[in-house]
C-alpha cells in the first residue's frame, strides 16, 4: 500500500520571499523523493503566491514545479490541487497540461477506509466581513473577465504586489501565532462541523501557515499543515498512521 501525502502554502513566486529559487528546488526535491512511495498527493492551496490563467499566456517561472507535477501524473500518481485564496484563478491549464485533479471547494473523501475533510481553509469560520467581500469580488465572473482584459504584464504585477503587500503589512511579515482552541477560526469551524458530520476521521487544512495537530474528539483529528516557506511540513498517511512531518534535506523528521 502506497502513501498519501498532504501539503500546502508554498506561495511560489512571492516577492516577499528572498530565496525563491532555493524554495522551489526544495519543494521539487521533496516531491521527487516521494514519487515512488506515493499513491496520491493532495496540494491544499496557495502553492503559488499569485496564479492567474490567461487563455494564451502562462505565468513566468515555476517550470521546475510544473514539470515535477507533470512527471508525477505521467507516472500514475494522483495529484489533487485545491485552490486557495492566492490561486482562485486556476481553470484548465493545471488540469490539461499537468494532469492534476482540480478542486475549487472543500471536499469529504474516503482514503483507505478513513473519511477526510480537506480544504484550503480560507474563510471557514472567519467572520471578517472585509475578507468575505474581497473573496466574493475575486470569485465574481464579471470581475474575472475584466481582470483578464489587462495585459498580463500589468495583471501579474498587480497580483504579485497585492500578495506582497498583504504579507508585509503583518508584523515582521509573519503569520499570526496560534490563537487557541476558543479563538482559532478553523478549530471553531471544525468543532461545529463535527456536530453534524460525525463520520469524519481527519480534517486537514492549509492557509494559516502554522502547525496544529489536535484530537478534537475520540474519533476526529484536525491538522493545519504549516507551510513550505519556513516550516516545510507535510502530512503522510499510510492507511493506518497519520503523521505530521517536516522535510529536511536528505531526510524527513516526524
Amino acid at each position: 500500500m502506497k502513501n498519501i501525502y498532504f501539503l500546502s502554502d508554498a506561495h511560489l513566486g512571492s516577492l516577499a520571499i528572498p530565496h525563491q529559487r532555493m524554495q522551489e528546488r526544495r519543494l521539487v526535491r521533496f516531491l521527487d523523493s516521494i514519487k515512488e512511495k506515493a499513491a496520491a498527493i493532495y496540494l491544499l492551496g496557495d502553492m503559488f503566491d499569485f496564479w492567474y490563467e490567461y487563455k494564451y499566456v502562462v505565468p513566468k517561472g515555476y517550470t521546475r514545479f510544473l514539470g515535477k507535477l507533470s512527471e508525477l501524473t505521467d507516472m500514475g500518481v494522483e495529484v489533487h490541487y485545491f485552490t486557495g485564496n492566492h490561486d482562485i484563478w486556476a481553470y484548465e491549464y493545471l488540469e490539461k497540461e499537468c494532469g492534476v485533479i482540480l478542486h475549487k471547494k472543500p471536499e469529504t473523501t474516503e482514503i483507505y477506509g478513513k473519511m477526510f475533510f480537506l480544504a484550503h481553509g480560507d474563510g471557514l469560520g472567519d467572520p471578517d466581513k472585509k475578507f468575505k467581500l474581497i473573496k466574493s469580488i475575486f470569485h465574481n465572473k464579471l470581475c474575472q473577465w475584466a481582470f483578464s482584459s489587462l495585459h498580463p504584464r500589468w495583471g501579474m504585477w498587480f497580483g504579485l504586489n497585492w500578495a506582497k503587500h498583504s504579507r508585509m503589512k503583518r508584523p515582521n511579515g509573519e503569520e499570526p501565532a496560534y490563537m487557541g482552541e476558543n479563538r482559532e477560526h478553523l478549530v471553531l469551524f471544525t468543532k461545529k462541523y463535527i456536530q453534524y458530520h460525525s463520520n469524519v476521521d481527519y480534517f486537514i487544512y492549509g492557509h494559516r501557515h502554522i502547525e496544529v495537530d489536535l484530537q478534537l474528539t475520540k474519533k476526529a483529528r484536525m491538522i493545519i499543515l504549516g507551510d513550505w516557506i519556513t516550516h516545510f511540513t507535510y502530512v503522510v498517511f499510510d492507511g493506518e498512521h497519520l503523521l505530521l512531518s517536516q522535510y529536511i534535506e536528505g531526510e524527513s523528521r516526524p
